[in-house]
C-alpha cells in the first residue's frame, strides 16, 4: 500500500472504463515443461489456483479487457503452481510482458528497508527505541530527540508530506543519484512535525527514506548497496536492483510504467518529466516475480534474517485505519515494521503493496499455509480484485502445509 503521487490517486479513479490495445498472454510455467507437469507435484492445490482454474481465468479475463498488464505468480512450500505474464512491457516496441520482466516494486520496495534495518538491528548497530538523533543529523530538537525508529517503521513518527506522505516533487536538476539522495534529504529536514510522534498512524515515503538514510550512516555503504550485498545476493534476487531513468529505458527487460491519463490511452510514464531519476528506501527498486518469491522464501528459512527478528518486522503492530483497505475484505489489518500483516479467512496474510503512476503491486505470503502470491502491473489500474479472489481461495480451501519452504 503506497501514497505516491498525485498522479496515481487520478489514476486509480479515471482507469475502469477505458479499454486498450488486446493484452499478450505468457503462459508456460517453466521453460520445457507442460504446466500439468509442474501442478502434478503437489496433492493439496485447489482446483481453483491451479492451471485453466478460476483464479487463472479470473485473471485471463481482466487481462483479455486491458484492466491488467504484468505477472502473476503462485507458489506452494515456495514452488511456483501458476505463473502468467499478460500485456505489454513496451508498446511502443512491441515487447511483451515476459515471466523474467522487471517491474517497478513501488512501495514493495519498503519491505527491503525494513529488512535491512533489521538486519542492522540483529547485529546490533541499530536499537529500534533510538531516536532519529543517534543515527543521522540535520534536524530540530524537536524531531531528533523524540522521533524513534520504531515510529519510522510504523509510519507513526509524524514526519512526511500532510495526508499521504508523498515524497518531494522530481525535479529535472535531480539528474544523479547523488542529487537525488541530497536533494531529499534536505527537502525531509526542512518539514514541521504532523503530529507528536507516537500519537498517529500516517503513512510516510518520507519516514522510509529516513530508514535508508540510517542503514547507509550506520553500515558506512550507500543504501543501494547496501541492499544489493545484504539483500538481492544471499536471497538469490539475481535480476534485482534500484535502475536510473536512462537504464529503465534503455533495458528491454524492464516493463515500461503505464499512467492513465484523465482521457484518452495510458502513457508511458518515464516520459514524464515527474519520473524519478532513482527509486530509493521508499519505493522504486525493481525486481521479477521469481526474484520476489526468493525474497519471501530467504525471509522464511533465515537467510536474511533469524526467526526471531524475521517474525518481529512482520507482526503487526498499529492497527490501520478503514481507509487503508483498499477495496479489499479483512478482518483486522496491522502495519508492522515495513510489513503489512491482515487477518483473512482466519489466517495471517503478511507482505505489503505498492502502487504509483504505472504500477500495481502486492505480495502476500501465508505463513501458516505456505502459500506465496506475486503480482506486479505496469498499469495502475486497481488490482484489488485479483487480489481479493486470490485470498478468498487460498483461506478457503488451501490446507495447512507439512512443511517449509526451504
Amino acid at each position: 500500500m503506497t501514497h505516491e503521487t498525485s498522479t496515481s490517486r487520478t489514476s486509480r479513479r479515471s482507469v475502469l472504463g477505458l479499454l486498450g490495445a488486446a493484452p499478450i498472454a505468457a503462459g508456460l510455467l517453466t521453460a520445457g515443461q507442460p504446466a500439468h507437469a509442474e501442478a502434478s507435484a503437489f496433492r493439496s492445490i485447489p482446483a481453483d489456483l491451479g492451471v485453466g482454474g478460476k483464479f487463472d481465468r479470473f485473471i485471463a479475463d481482466r487481462a483479455a479487457k486491458d484492466l491488467f498488464s504484468g505477472v502473476v505468480l503462485l507458489a506452494y512450500r515456495g514452488r511456483p503452481v501458476l505463473r502468467r505474464a499478460y500485456g505489454m512491457a513496451n508498446k511502443a516496441s512491441s515487447i511483451p510482458n515476459r515471466l523474467d520482466t522487471r517491474f517497478d516494486l513501488a512501495s514493495v520496495t519498503k519491505t527491503l528497508t525494513a529488512v535491512a534495518v533489521a538486519q542492522l538491528a540483529q547485529q546490533g548497530k541499530i536499537a529500534f527505541h533510538e531516536k532519529l538523533g543517534t543515527y543521522l543529523q540535520g534536524f530540530s530538537a524537536e524531531i531528533s530527540q523524540t522521533v524513534t525508529v520504531h515510529q519510522l517503521l510504523t509510519h507513526t513518527s509524524g514526519i512526511g508530506r500532510p495526508a499521504v506522505g508523498t515524497e518531494p516533487p522530481t525535479r529535472p536538476e535531480w539528474n544523479t543519484i547523488q542529487k537525488v539522495w541530497d536533494g531529499t534529504a534536505k527537502a525531509i529536514r526542512a518539514l514541521p512535525p504532523q503530529f507528536t510522534p507516537g500519537t498517529q498512524y500516517r503513512y510516510s515515503n518520507d519516514g522510509f527514506f529516513l530508514l535508508g538514510e540510517i542503514v547507509a550512516a550506520v553500515s558506512g555503504q550507500s543504501y543501494y548497496d547496501y541492499v544489493r550485498q545484504h539483500i538481492f545476493t544471499p536471497a538469490r534476487m539475481t535480476h534485482s536492483d534500484f535502475f536510473t531513468k536512462t537504464q529503465v529505458t534503455a533495458d528491454r527487460a524492464i516493463a515500461r510504467p503505464y499512467a492513465t491519463q484523465p482521457s484518452g490511452p495510458r502513457a508511458d510514464f518515464t516520459t514524464s518529466d515527474f519520473f524519478p531519476f532513482v527509486g530509493g528506501p521508499h519505493r522504486g527498486a525493481y525486481a521479477t516475480a521469481t526474484d520476489l518469491l526468493a525474497f519471501a522464501r530467504a525471509l522464511r528459512n533465515s537467510t536474511l534474517l533469524g526467526p526471531a527478528y524475521a517474525e518481529l518486522i512482520t507482526t503487526g503492530k498499529m492497527i490501520m485505519p478503514p481507509s487503508e483497505q483498499q477495496g479489499l475484505t479483512r478482518q483486522h489489518l496491522f502495519y508492522g515494521y515495513g510489513f503489512t500483516d491482515a487477518i483473512v479467512g482466519g489466517r495471517h496474510v503478511i507482505g505489503h503493496s505498492g502502487s504509483s503512476a504505472g504500477a500495481a503491486n502486492n505480495l502476500d505470503t501465508y505463513p501458516e499455509l505456505d502459500w506465496t502470491a506475486v503480482i506486479l502491473g505496469n498499469y495502475d489500474t486497481p488490482i484489488a480484485p485479483i487480489v481479493e479472489m486470490e485470498r478468498q481461495i487460498i483461506t478457503e480451501n488451501a490446507r495447512p502445509s507439512a512443511g517449509t519452504a526451504s
